[in-house]
């Protein structure tokens, strides 16, 4: 019996009670074609975002795998009379 009273009494937690008088919104269940091609345009700047991050991780960790080798030669390839003033 006390159980039946304190339910009847005691609303449900979270549980939104009805205000007399007003009126409650009414949910749109789809979104515009604006906010569709928003959220969209959005993914793909997160997808971009952490293609870069996992780039520039990994010339973090090999800077030389990135560069090319052929800058890595180029001052021997040179004669040393080349640096010398006229």
């Amino acid at each position: 019996m006390a159980e039946d009273v304190l339910s009847t009494t005691l609303p449900v937690p979270g549980a939104a009670l009805p205000v007399p008088g007003v009126a409650l919104p009414i949910p749109t269940p789809s979104l515009t074609w604006e906010q569709k091609a928003a959220f969209v345009f959005v993914f793909f700047l997160f997808i971009f975002l952490g293609l870069l991050i996992v780039r520039c991780f990994r010339i973090l960790l090999d800077p030389y795998r990135s560069m090319p080798s052929s800058t890595w030669t180029d001052y021997m390839e040179k004669d040393t009379s080349d640096y010398r003033l006229p």
